[in-house]
């Protein structure tokens, strides 16, 4: 046999070679999540925690959180402590006090399917004292302890990829290693009763959370300490709200929910009954304030009164938050922002408020993706490699 005979004669062997190798990487190899280190991480999402040229540093307008009610200054970490207070019983004073958390949310797993190396539960649990709701819980191979992202949307196929594009958060997140627990409205926003609720809704969706936060740490394979949460648009300002008023969530990404009140902006529409404009005595047609749509319930106050939601975003220091902005938050949001980087400055912390860009409201696989490295930083090598940023 000649040399050119005998490696005619070897070309299957090479070619099954080659497809073998190509295999391992595809099926074999661990996926970037799991591989990248704190560093790789780091250096893809470092630019999304600085402010554009033109915006580093501006303050605005609002009020600072760095001011006691009575004007005095904040100047250490335990005024902080002291002022943080004061912000959350003015906010939950306005909105409504919650119920006792449910320590016992009554998690019942109604079937499960397969997705992969997925198990998806189909569960129900109890989202308030008189309310349960239907969510899927997506579990990851892997005996823990594992971090944990809640998603939250109108409902809760959505983020598991059953419905719309690019707003597969919980099942996207699985796939990286989480714990997800996907969740919608349920059968009311309003508690008790739509006719006499005690919680402004947005208020409500946010104790839900908190809720939703007790069951998935009934899972064994869970880290409480690494628990996140995350939305878009509607689920944006659900997330948002979420993980201010509770400190359990150790980080969160927003999704161009509109992160500060803007009435030239119909879709920042934290006006309407269904956020924070609640008021069982007074109808108001649905659209942007004006003298035939006065503004009502809480709302009305926040705004005569001056607040603005940066106040609130300043109670997540030095929780790390990520802005997913789009056409409801574009870069001048970081006026708002720097605020709570003054906050984190304040306690000793940097690198904690990101955001990133879109020209559009929908998400898009960029986004999605530097989201995901976002939590993949916070709640994984962040946290395993001791942050190296």
């Amino acid at each position: 046999m000649n040399r050119k005979t005998g490696r005619l004669a070897d070309l299957p062997t090479q070619f099954f070679l080659v497809a073998l190798m190509v295999l391992q990487l595809v099926f074999l190899s661990p996926t970037r999540a799991e591989d990248a280190s704190a560093d790789e991480i780091w250096n893809e999402i470092k630019s999304c925690f600085s402010p554009p040229n033109g915006f580093a540093g501006e303050m605005g307008n609002y009020r600072s959180p760095l001011l006691f009610e009575d004007g005095r200054r904040v100047n250490s970490s335990e005024d902080w402590r002291k002022r943080r207070k004061e912000i959350r019983d003015k906010w939950h004073g306005l909105m409504g006090n919650w119920p006792p958390l449910l320590t016992d949310p009554n998690v019942t797993y109604l079937d499960n399917e397969r997705r992969g190396d997925i198990i998806q539960h189909r569960v129900q649990f109890s989202m308030t004292p008189q309310h349960s709701t239907e969510g899927y819980l997506l579990v990851p191979p892997g005996d823990g302890p594992l971090p944990a992202v809640i998603t939250v949307y109108y409902e809760p196929e959505t983020a598991i990829g059953r419905k719309g594009e690019n707003r597969d958060f919980a099942l996207a997140l699985a796939r990286r290693g989480y714990v997800t627990l996907s969740m919608g409205t349920g059968a009311s926003i309003y508690y008790p009763t739509k006719a006499n609720a005690e919680l402004q809704p947005l208020s409500a969706l946010a104790y839900a959370a908190a809720n939703a936060y007790q069951v998935v740490t009934t899972r064994d394979e869970v880290d409480p300490n690494r628990v996140g949460i995350a939305g878009h648009s509607y689920g944006g300002k659900w997330a948002m709200f979420a993980s201010c008023l509770y400190d359990k969530f150790a980080c969160a990404a927003w999704s161009d929910p509109g992160i500060v009140f803007d009435e030239t902006r119909g879709n920042v529409n934290y006006w309407e009954p269904w956020y924070l404009g609640y008021d069982p005595q007074k109808k108001r047609p649905a659209g942007i304030p004006d003298n035939r749509k006065p503004r009502t319930g809480a709302y009305k106050t926040m705004v005569e009164q001056g607040w603005d939601l940066h106040e609130l975003h300043s109670l997540m220091a030095p929780r790390p938050f990520l802005v997913s902005g789009g056409a409801e938050d574009p870069p001048q949001r970081w006026i708002a922002l720097n605020h709570t980087v003054a906050v984190n400055k304040l306690l000793g912390y940097r690198s904690r408020v990101a955001m990133t860009n879109r020209p559009h409201h929908s998400p898009t696989p960029k986004s999605n993706e530097q989201m995901y490295n976002f939590f993949d930083y916070f709640l994984k090598r962040h946290e395993i490699d001791a942050g190296k940023q």
